[in-house]
């Protein structure tokens, strides 16, 4: 992965632009760019393309997600979510994604993996305050908690 900061620091809020190189696994590099650069909450947009991806929905009525294997090199229309830390202070990754299918379909939900082909931009924009996500036992998911 390429990373090049493009505003902040000094206090500001940082904005960086990511590049990452086709065979990285797209959450595990966003997460590892989080520890690196010490990210307490950012939100992310992305696009490029995967050769394989897992996304996901979530059913509300088991409250566990549901894998949904997309096995070919797709189009990532849209790519966005948000890093925030953990109970554990460790960063954590929530992204939603629409990837293109050869034939113009295309697949959508909670991403889980996204392997890069030939390439991914993703523009992080630091969020000032300190959020922190939270498992919810009843609901079945981590979500931000604003308290």
């Amino acid at each position: 992965m390429q990373v090049k900061q493009v505003d902040g620091g000094d206090g500001a809020p940082r904005l960086w632009v990511a590049v990452l190189d086709s065979g990285e696994e797209a959450k595990a590099a966003l997460i590892d760019f989080a520890r690196r650069e010490n990210v307490k909450a950012a939100s992310f947009v992305a696009l490029g393309a995967f050769k394989r991806a897992i996304v996901a929905y979530f059913d509300w009525v088991q409250k566990k997600y549901k894998p949904i294997p997309v096995e070919e090199q797709v189009e990532v229309i849209t790519l966005a979510g948000d890093i925030v830390r953990d109970e554990k202070d460790e960063p954590d990754l929530h992204a939603h994604t629409v990837l293109g299918l050869p034939d113009g379909s295309t697949r959508g939900g909670h991403l889980l993996e996204g392997h890069v082909r030939p390439t991914l931009e993703v523009t992080i924009t630091e969020t000032p305050g300190h959020l922190v996500r939270r498992k919810r036992p009843d609901l079945g998911i981590a979500l931000i908690d604003l308290g």
